[in-house]
């Protein structure tokens, strides 16, 4: 097996070597499994309409060690794949730090990949761009958003972890991805390195077969976005989308009817920035800021250590 590290396609155990093709194929809840598993170890091959980003986003995160025997949490790469399982984004992030534990063995980071890393800032924009108006779909997708310093609209959110244990899935009240992705689709990952490509795809793979239960809970994307030009589809692009509307953009109204909120934005959707409050309490920049030149200014001064700290963006470790 292999997934992708940045632009090179490396030797994985985060899915365990077994041939799924000699697995049976099966459809559950109008998915087949077998190419659900196909999807999840890299085997599909995509068109150029399924490579868009489309109408749901699955992430993982890895993170590394830092801090006194790397007891501290750092993110470290962010992987964001749409409805079918292909890369929209994977990106290493650049240490404040110094890393004491790369944490190789479950993170499948090595110090190579933090050659071409780029800033927290940067990678933390990039993904509140795509998030916007989509559908995210995450295991505990609570930490990763907490790692990113990011919010998301909870009825745009889909947690597979949450939805396995409302719907009773399993036993346990907050089943690990491993353990629903070998009950749900009867094949291994994380059984060595992990990858974040791996786990997201995993994710939406798990979120797929019960999608149209899940969704039951939470109101149309299409009923929660009030501005932007609905997107013109041709019989071409339902054909290659490979689904009926799972992966179609919400549809929009004219922007003119646009409420607009304190601090921009509207009303049940994420700016994407976080708050983020400086220890030293002199100052604080609000959640859904305008001003992304101040941000950018206050994260370039607490990277120049002048709050004391070097600005590691990290969280405690297990």
């Amino acid at each position: 097996m292999s997934f992708i590290r940045g632009k090179q396609m490396v030797a994985s155990t985060s899915v365990a070597s077994v041939s799924i093709s000699s697995l049976p194929d099966a459809i559950k809840n109008g998915e087949s499994l077998a190419s659900l598993r196909r999807m999840v170890v890299g085997e599909l091959e995509y068109t150029t309409i399924q490579q868009q980003p489309g109408k749901y986003l699955a992430v993982d995160c890895e993170m590394v060690g830092v801090g006194i025997n790397g007891a501290e949490s750092s993110l470290a790469r962010v992987s964001l794949v749409n409805y079918h399982g292909a890369v929209i984004m994977d990106e290493f992030v650049l240490q404040r730090e110094r890393v004491v534990d790369y944490r190789t063995e479950f993170s499948g980071i090595r110090p190579t990949d933090m050659i071409n890393a780029k800033p927290f800032v940067e990678v933390q924009e990039k993904v509140a761009q795509l998030l916007k108006d989509r559908i995210l779909v995450g295991h505990a997708v609570h930490n990763d958003l907490k790692a990113l310093l990011l919010s998301h609209p909870r009825h745009q959110t889909r947690d597979t972890q949450l939805e396995a244990k409302k719907h009773k899935l399993t036993r346990s009240s907050r089943p690990a991805l491993r353990h629903l992705v070998q009950q749900e689709l009867n094949i291994v990952i994380q059984s060595g390195e992990h990858s974040s490509v791996t786990d997201a795809r995993a994710t939406m793979a798990v979120y797929r077969i019960h999608r149209k239960v899940w969704d039951k809970g939470h109101p149309p994307l299409s009923s929660t976005i009030s501005s932007g030009k609905k997107r013109k589809r041709t019989p071409s692009s339902d054909h290659e989308s490979g689904s009926e509307d799972e992966d179609r953009p919400a549809s929009k109204t004219s922007s003119h009817n646009t409420k607009q909120f304190p601090g921009g934005g509207r009303k049940g959707v994420s700016s994407g920035l976080s708050t983020v409050t400086r220890h030293t309490g002199k100052s604080s920049i609000g959640h859904g800021s305008s001003n992304l030149e101040t941000k950018n200014a206050w994260w370039k001064e607490l990277g120049n250590g002048s709050s004391g700290s070097k600005g590691s963006l990290r969280m405690k470790f297990g």
